[in-house]
């Protein structure tokens, strides 16, 4: 199953201009590398859905929680700690 999983920037890593970016996101303590192409207005502290190593959307901190909350509990979050990046 493919799923997106919120979790909180914590870092913008890099930048080749206005929209094309790079961040460091922190699912349940475990550090991704992500494109943040698709959420130009996302900045550290904000709490972003990914999808196959992007962000898609900003989400609110309480429904990112509940969220990744319910997909640990249906043991979805197996592959997150598999290697460094989600690409």
């Amino acid at each position: 199953m493919c799923l997106a999983i919120p979790g909180k920037l914590t870092a913008i890593t890099g930048q080749l201009d206005e929209t094309f970016r790079f961040g460091r996101v922190s699912f349940g303590g475990i550090m991704k590398d992500v494109n943040l192409s698709m959420v130009p207005e996302a900045k550290v502290g904000d709490y972003v859905l990914v999808h196959v190593g992007v962000a898609i959307s900003l989400v609110d901190e309480e429904e990112a929680h509940k969220t990744f909350e319910y997909i640990k509990q249906i043991g979805e979050l197996n592959d997150l700690d598999s290697d460094n990046s989600i690409t």
